[in-house]
């Protein structure tokens, strides 16, 4: 299916509005947060809720002002390398993605330009996640293999200082998960497995052999939650034993880098297991995408968005569901009139608000991973 004209129509809302936008987390960004929350964990993370789950963009009443968020800027930068942009397009992106690093860590990383309330502790604006860093991470390498610019392997090189020196780790008969920021200790495996893919890159591909031992060990830890069927819980805590649709994509996105660079073939079997898994149980004969295994309670721009990108990655064998989900999306999630996609499609309502981070840049990425498979095959 051909993407062209909806890359071209996409990156240029996000170009003309400088990266700018709102985040379905960031009700906390209120200068009225304060209040309308009553300082409480509980309001906290009901305002957040509200806002995130309401059809009306009430934002702008809550002066709320849009801003740039460092995934955003990291996904919009990954594109970039895979669509082949003119240099300077990625350069600028780099360049604001540079002025929101993270303060105090032992190397480069990023957050969200949003304080978050989770169930312990309310983190603040620009706490580094492991989850964000990577991406980042993943991004600068694909533009200094692109571009051949040492300024993104230079900014690439010291993030493994963050994940092995910032994070907490849960030890577990000698493999370890990595906590998803410095200020917790929730252990998750779709962020632990991004987070050791990219130092399997670095240590694979960039000569940071030091770095391959605690790769190894974060994958092995995953690895040996994973089910027999091929899935995995979002975490081993019992709050968090559901299996949904995008995690599941980005732990084979993860496990995927460390096949492919030779590192894992033990793995292999696992890795053929999980795709199985997650082609069979997430999308219905139409192309339409579950959020929970077998289930599909609603339709987030994150699903289709992850199972494009992984698909379209695996070749002609996926094509057929690629182009299902892809036409699904198009019908469903897009609106032709401004080359937008929706946040969220349940079964009486949908959230049409425009979010940089959760939907655009999710969406851009997806399309440029497809064009790029397609040139590939060429």
């Amino acid at each position: 299916m051909d993407v062209e004209p909806q890359i071209a129509r996409l990156f240029g809302w996000m170009e003309s509005h400088d990266f700018r936008g709102f985040d379905p987390y960031d009700a906390l960004n209120s200068p009225l947060a304060g209040g309308l929350s009553l300082g409480s964990r509980f309001g906290r993370i009901a305002l957040t809720q509200l806002l995130r789950r309401s059809p009306v963009n009430f934002r702008p009443l809550l002066l709320i002002r849009p801003g740039r968020n460092p995934k955003a800027l990291a996904l919009a930068l990954e594109s970039c390398a895979a669509l082949e942009l003119p240099p300077e397009k990625a350069s600028h992106i780099f360049d604001l993605l540079m002025g929101l690093r993270s303060t105090g860590t032992s190397g480069n990383a990023w957050g969200y330009n949003f304080p978050w309330q989770n169930r312990v502790q309310c983190l603040p604006r620009f706490t580094p996640t492991i989850v964000n860093t990577a991406f980042a991470g993943h991004a600068l390498l694909d533009c200094f293999e692109r571009y051949g610019e040492q300024k993104y392997l230079d900014a690439a090189q010291s993030i493994p200082a963050f994940m092995l020196n910032d994070l907490a780790r849960k030890n577990e008969a000698g493999a370890f998960c990595f906590a998803y920021t410095p200020l917790d200790k929730n252990f998750v495996h779709n962020a632990s497995m991004l987070g050791a893919s990219f130092l399997a890159r670095m240590a694979a591909k960039y000569g940071r052999g030091e770095l391959l031992d605690p790769a190894r060990s974060a994958l092995a830890y995953s690895m040996s939650h994973q089910h027999d069927d091929g899935s995995w819980y979002y975490a081993e805590t019992g709050f968090q034993n559901w299996i949904d649709s995008f995690h599941t994509g980005f732990n084979l996105e993860a496990l995927r880098r460390f096949i492919r660079l030779g590192i894992t073939p033990e793995y292999a079997e696992k890795y053929r297991r999980g795709v199985e898994f997650y082609a069979g149980h997430f999308f219905e004969k139409d192309g339409t995408p579950d959020y929970y295994a077998d289930r599909f309670y609603l339709a987030d721009i994150h699903a289709p968005a992850e199972a494009v990108t992984f698909f379209s990655g695996e070749g002609e064998a996926y094509a057929g569901l690629v182009d299902r989900v892809l036409r699904w999306t198009f019908e469903n999630m897009y609106d032709p009139k401004t080359g937008l996609f929706f946040f969220r499609r349940a079964r009486r309502f949908t959230i049409r608000t425009p979010y940089m981070r959760w939907s655009e840049a999710w969406a851009l990425r997806a399309l440029a991973c497809h064009a790029a498979s397609g040139k590939a095959s060429q």
